[in-house]
């Protein structure tokens, strides 16, 4: 299939999706997605190193990934990102696969969203709260609320949804902004130059900053068909986020660490921690304090938001590819938003959400759910990496894009393998491992069975069709 084709087979149906995002609304998606605000945690992990780790990261991973990103986006700007360059580029096995793996991931982070609320309400209220998180009667209230919240958005579409996003950008800046400030007026300098030890700690915590934190550029492409010239707005602003996003996480991690040591840091609510202490306990800081952790949940809803409404295009463009029921692909009359889809994406990410509180503490939940749903998401860009090396020449591929690309998918199939190392501490580390084994597994296994089935019910629907 020529790209021009695969546009012109979505031109019917992307026809009647409002065309939402214009090219700032784009750049603070970037931003409000890309920056998720736990990774601070997982960064803080690595000391003083983090800086060293982090510049790795960025050279061999984050411009890597945005460089195939910005080529990708230029060549097939269609609704559905990098489902549809992966279908192009492989054919419908692994396209259904990719969407399979980034609508898994997308379910398991929104289901942390009790979890993070609970977290950041705890620290906005103070001390007497401290108990919140652990109370898993509240993690469920406090779920069923979000979720059924960030669904009505998203059958609203991206005409409300997208000041959600951009208000999420806006305070990611102003906040961790207001964080560094406060580190540099109470401690100066705090940014170190340290070489991280060689340890296969060290290791695990630098996979998980790299992929973990700096992937998503491709994410906001899932919503071209619903976005202002998608073909040049799409690469401009991965260009523009990008030099903002890594600013943010280097000076970010620094400030935490002017205030939290890498023992005892939350990795739930990084941010809210250092803030608690870099205000201090008077009245008045305690007020400052909580509107701030506030914002901050505000913000992670916002993330949320744009990944629950992405989530929901991805059964939607397969149901236009045949590759699942018809059912999927319907809009809602009024706001032409997938309303089956979105429907579906809430229980089943409200059924994740109560599932992984079974049997462990919040913070393994949390990090259980976390490492999931990013793990199954590696995948997805060993994949998209893969398109420049092994389809360059069809694409237009440059030795450099090939080079990067290499790059990039060698510090994401070592994300996939150190995944099973936690980076917190676990009641059993072997059945951490192999309750993450068992899900990534497991789960690909049933995409594998859901696709056959459902290709096999479509061709039977076309011959039925045909015969009519």
């Amino acid at each position: 299939m020529e790209t021009t084709d695969v546009e012109v087979a979505q031109q019917a149906h992307v026809a009647d999706l409002p065309k939402e995002l214009g090219f700032g609304d784009i750049v603070l998606a970037q931003i409000v997605y890309i920056v998720t605000l736990e990774f601070f945690g997982t960064a803080v992990k690595a000391g003083s190193a983090h800086v060293v780790l982090w510049l790795l990261a960025i050279v061999l991973f984050f411009f890597p990934q945005a460089l195939v990103v910005a080529h990708l986006n230029r060549l097939l700007p269609v609704e559905g990102g990098l489902y549809e360059w992966a279908r192009h580029a492989f054919g419908d096995a692994i396209g259904f696969l990719v969407a399979w793996n980034i609508w898994l991931y997308v379910v398991l982070l929104v289901a942390e969203i009790g979890l993070i609320s609970t977290t950041y309400l705890a620290y906005a209220v103070g001390p007497s709260a401290s108990g919140w998180a652990a109370n898993k009667v509240m993690v469920v209230a406090v779920s069923v609320l979000v979720i059924g919240g960030l669904a009505a958005v998203s059958v609203l579409g991206l005409r409300v949804g997208k000041w959600f996003n951009n208000a999420g950008g806006i305070l990611t800046i102003g906040i961790i902004g207001l964080l560094i400030v406060s580190a540099f007026k109470t401690r100066g300098e705090f940014l170190k130059f340290t070489a991280p030890p060689l340890s296969l700690f060290s290791l695990s915590v630098f996979s998980k900053m790299t992929f973990g934190a700096l992937c998503g550029f491709e994410m906001v492409a899932i919503f071209a068909g619903e976005s202002r010239n998608p073909t040049r707005n799409m690469a401009r602003s991965v260009w523009l986020a990008a030099p903002v996003i890594a600013l943010l996480y280097i000076v970010g991690t620094g400030a935490i660490l002017a205030f939290v040591s890498p023992h005892d840091v939350n990795v739930i609510g990084p941010i809210p921690q250092a803030l608690s202490v870099a205000f201090g306990s008077s009245a008045v800081a305690r007020v400052v304090v909580s509107i701030v952790i506030m914002l901050l949940l505000c913000n992670s809803l916002s993330t949320d938001n744009l990944t629950f409404s992405a989530s929901a295009r991805l059964p939607l463009v397969a149901g236009w590819d045949h590759l699942l029921p018809a059912w999927f692909a319907r809009l809602h009359q009024h706001y032409k938003t997938p309303i089956n889809s979105i429907l579906f994406v809430g229980w089943v990410t409200l059924a994740a959400s109560l599932a992984v509180l079974v049997g462990v503490g919040e913070q393994e939940a949390f990090s259980l759910l976390q490492i999931w749903g990013f793990t199954l998401y590696g995948l997805t860009y060993l994949v998209m990496f893969a398109i420049p090396v092994l389809s360059g020449r069809r694409i237009g591929a440059g030795l450099g894009l090939r080079v990067a690309a290499v790059s990039g998918f060698v510090v994401t199939l070592l994300f996939v393998v150190l995944s099973v190392f936690p980076v917190i501490e676990v009641e059993d580390p072997a059945l951490y491992a192999w309750k993450t084994i068992a899900v990534i597994v497991g789960m690909n296994g049933l995409g594998w069975l859901i696709y056959f089935f459902s290709r096999g019910a479509s061709r039977r629907a076309d011959l039925r069709r045909a015969t009519s």
